[in-house]
């Protein structure tokens, strides 16, 4: 069958180690602990800046705690733990088939 398409059996092994490649990477690239944690590193800093710039009347509306201050480090603590998370476990690639080394049976 690979004389009549055009690809020898060397130029078909290659495309997929291609894709495999690209699937690998297109999984790490959106895996959930990277859009997790960098959500809540943006809105922890952003947070974490209104709670720094806050006035003392904000603040005393809240009790005399700096909610916003709180809040944002905690998101961003929350964020920087997925991203070391995924850093320290990163996805695994995906395993070939065991049998792909074989030949096709002959027709």
């Amino acid at each position: 069958m690979s004389e009549h398409s055009g690809y020898s059996d060397r130029d078909l092994q290659r495309e997929v180690t291609e894709l495999e490649g690209k699937s690998a990477t297109a999984a790490r690239l959106f895996d959930i602990r990277r859009i997790i944690g960098g959500l809540f590193v943006v809105y922890g800093i952003i947070v974490t800046i209104a709670g720094i710039t806050e006035s003392d009347a904000d603040i005393a509306k809240a009790q005399d705690v700096n909610i916003n201050l709180w809040t944002g480090l905690g998101m961003l603590a929350l964020g920087l733990f997925f991203l070391a998370w995924l850093w320290l476990r990163p996805v695994a690639p995906p395993t070939p088939d065991l049998d792909q080394n074989t030949e096709p049976p002959a027709e």
